[in-house]
């Protein structure tokens, strides 16, 4: 039942692209992220910024932390908590960010 959600936001990308995804609703987990994630681009923080970056860096990023192959404080754990489906949802989302 989780995947229910990140299936339909991966289904909005491929029916109406980026724009439309950009002005959705964050798939579930995404707006978690800000807790540490400046969403601004004037960020000084060294937690990088999401917004707008890469979904498949985004992804790539996840899997490591999920696999243990990327250090990490507190991702590693995080990571664990999403399906595939969902971590390819939440990227997406983030690089329809701007």
């Amino acid at each position: 039942m989780k995947t229910l959600p990140a299936l339909l936001a991966i289904a909005t990308i491929a029916v109406s692209g980026p724009k439309v995804m950009a002005a959705s609703m964050p798939p579930p987990g995404a707006a978690s992220c800000s807790g540490c994630h400046a969403t601004g681009a004037a960020s000084t923080s060294s937690v990088p910024r999401l917004h707008g970056r890469d979904a498949g860096e985004i992804t790539t990023a996840m899997n490591g932390f999920r696999d243990g192959s990327l250090p990490a404080t507190v991702m590693n754990r995080i990571a664990k908590g999403f399906s595939d489906d969902e971590v390819r949802a939440i990227a997406a989302w983030l690089a329809a960010q701007k």
